[in-house]
């Protein structure tokens, strides 16, 4: 899914847009029990409680696509009789309906989500009638030909609310404040079939994670079943290898510095498209052929990029770029720069010395003081 998928599907979570037709929700203690469970139909919810869940439903499709929002696609076993394809299928044609199944799902959550303390799971059923577009981009809300049947699961903490004081109104007090048990927003969740091309991809998922670097490998595998990915972190780090090895001593700051360059120009050229900018190996070779590796260099790199990365997978430039800062570090001093202005550093040899040279235009501050010379 794209950002602007994403985004038709967060919509639908609002009173006029609702299109879920069931909720169900366990509630699980940090001892891996059952304590209470839901199950009705979402429009009989009282009208602020279906706001809150609303919210929780947006934030489990909300963040970076590649970061937080991870696009993944069953294996070729998971889709064959018994995989996990199949189940969950079963789970949406059932429309939270049928109570084993439903048990079933919880069961595996609670088997494989590490978690020390106590969380709500929350799994709603919708039917969104997808509005049909004209020749000029609008939506025909009247000429609907498609239908996007799917489920939500939500994984939220609940955790006790911090002890204080609070004004009493009808004691006219100050008192020390009711402890309460509140679910707190979703730290995992997914979205299965997946909405792409305005219609139903049963073939992958979208998976939530609020934070990136704690992706649930068991929770990916044995519930969803899909390929565990790489994570942001993760990324940065393979690419950083693949720099490292593929250059090995000549490891030179200039071809660094231009591939600093190259990368966050091509992510600034691209940051108006849906669709995150991937790199496959033959972009990540022709990025490095551009930003100045020798030739003779790169011929080790497709051997380092399949065993780091895989030969069919790719890397996300926004997880692999640093479009935030441009840094240089040494044991004892780190500069940060501007990364739009990497060009004001350089290397130079100085009596017989590898120095940064830093250039000074106008202004110098030391401390937060205006230095003259």
């Amino acid at each position: 899914m794209n950002k602007k998928e994403v985004l038709e599907i967060r919509k639908q979570f609002t009173p006029e847009n609702c299109a879920i037709t069931r909720i169900c929700g366990c509630y699980v203690d940090h001892e891996k029990e059952k304590k209470t469970e839901l199950k009705k139909a979402f429009l009989s919810l009282p009208e602020e409680e279906a706001f809150k869940y609303f919210d929780i439903f947006k934030h489990t499709l909300s963040g970076t696509l590649g970061k937080n929002l991870i696009n993944m696609d069953f294996p070729l076993e998971q889709e064959a009789s018994g995989g996990t394809q199949e189940f969950l299928l079963k789970l949406q044609d059932s429309k939270l309906e049928d109570d084993l199944i439903i048990e079933e799902f919880y069961d595996r959550i609670i088997d494989n989500y590490v978690y020390a303390e106590n969380y709500y799971i929350i799994l709603i059923h919708a039917v969104y009638d997808v509005p049909g577009k004209s020749s000029d981009g609008m939506e025909m809300f009247d000429a609907s030909d498609t239908v996007y049947e799917h489920i939500l699961c939500s994984i939220c903490p609940v955790n006790l609310t911090k002890a204080g004081l609070t004004y009493n109104a009808e004691t006219n007090h100050i008192e020390d404040r009711i402890r309460d048990w509140i679910v707190e927003a979703p730290a995992k969740g997914f979205l299965f079939p997946t909405f792409q091309d305005r219609s139903s991809n049963i073939h992958s998922i979208l998976y939530y994670t609020k934070k990136p670097e704690d992706i649930q490998p068991e929770l990916i595998a044995n519930v969803l079943g899909s390929t565990i990915p790489l994570t942001a972190g993760d990324q940065k780090t393979t690419f950083q290898t693949i720099i490292s090895d593929t250059l090995g001593d000549e490891c030179d700051y200039e071809v660094i510095r231009n591939i600093h360059d190259n990368l966050n120009e091509m992510l600034e050229e691209t940051k108006e498209e849906p669709e995150p900018l991937k790199l496959c190996k033959p972009d990540v070779r022709r990025l490095l052929a551009k930003s100045g590796v020798p030739e003779e260099r790169l011929e080790s790199f497709d051997k380092e990029f399949e065993e780091t990365v895989g030969e069919k997978n790719t890397l996300l430039a926004s997880n692999i770029a640093s479009v935030k800062t441009f840094q240089i570090e040494t044991p004892d001093v780190i500069v940060k720069v501007n990364p739009e202005r990497s060009d004001l550093v350089e290397t130079r040899e100085i009596d017989g010395r590898r120095c940064l040279v830093i250039a000074i235009d106008d202004h110098l501050e030391v401390n937060g003081i205006e230095v003259h010379k």
